[in-house]
């Protein structure tokens, strides 16, 4: 039976936490050890409270996305690790999705994503979730918000994530390779605030300059400025 590891990244994440941890909790109908590692940046909001309280492991350090994602895989304890932003909820269902995934034979040589989607009943919410799915399919790229879930060997033999404070979920999945990547047909649906607020059309190009500075060798600090 295989033993999975969730490591959930925050920093003042406690309004949108509690969504993420309830849909996590039907995990423990599947049969899969439960394990909930949280790697907080320091909060000030009561978010490490809120983690202790739900029973989850609590690990400490200093703020940056891959740096945190890192540290809590190295907490972890699990032979499978499911990485999630704190903002994202995983469908009713999710956990069969993840159980078929890792019954799949050679499974632990591939790693598997969410289909993207967002909680905004508008159009252009729809839209992009279209263009995400278009990137996925063509390009092989999922991003950090749609979940990764991959083997500890295998996310061992890439080197796992780097101290980046912004692409490092570009840089994990350029590592991986198109062909060791996977959909899992559930959806993630994650807090659409960002887009309201800088507009459907802004933050997506926005983040596509951020995407293209990466790939041609910008440090992933300075891209940090552009994208805000």
């Amino acid at each position: 039976m295989a033993e999975l590891s969730i490591i959930i990244p925050t920093l003042n994440a406690g309004p949108v936490l509690g969504p993420t941890l309830g849909a996590l909790a039907q995990m423990e109908s599947v049969g899969l050890i439960k394990e909930l590692v949280v790697s907080d940046g320091g909060s000030e909001d009561g978010t490490q409270k809120a983690v202790i309280d739900a029973g989850a492991v609590l690990v400490e350090g200093p703020p940056g996305r891959g740096r945190q994602l890192r540290a809590g895989a190295d907490a972890a304890r699990g032979d499978w690790f499911l990485f999630l932003h704190a903002d994202t909820v995983l469908a009713p269902g999710w956990s069969d999705g993840v159980r078929a995934f890792i019954e799949r034979p050679n499974a632990a040589e591939t790693a598997g994503y969410f289909e993207f989607a967002l909680d905004d009943p508008s159009s252009s919410a729809r839209r992009l979730e279209r263009l995400v799915r278009w990137r996925n399919r063509l390009f092989g790229l999922p991003y950090g918000d749609q979940g990764l879930l991959i083997s500890k060997r295998l996310y061992s033999r890439i080197g796992g994530y780097r101290d980046f404070s912004l692409m490092e979920d570009v840089d994990i999945v350029r590592r991986l390779g198109r062909g060791s990547l996977a959909a899992i047909d559930f959806r993630a649906t994650t807090s659409a605030v960002r887009f309201q607020q800088d507009g459907y059309w802004v933050r997506p190009m926005r983040n596509l300059a951020c995407l293209a500075l990466f790939y041609i060798g910008v440090p992933a600090d300075a891209i940090k400025r552009v994208y805000g």
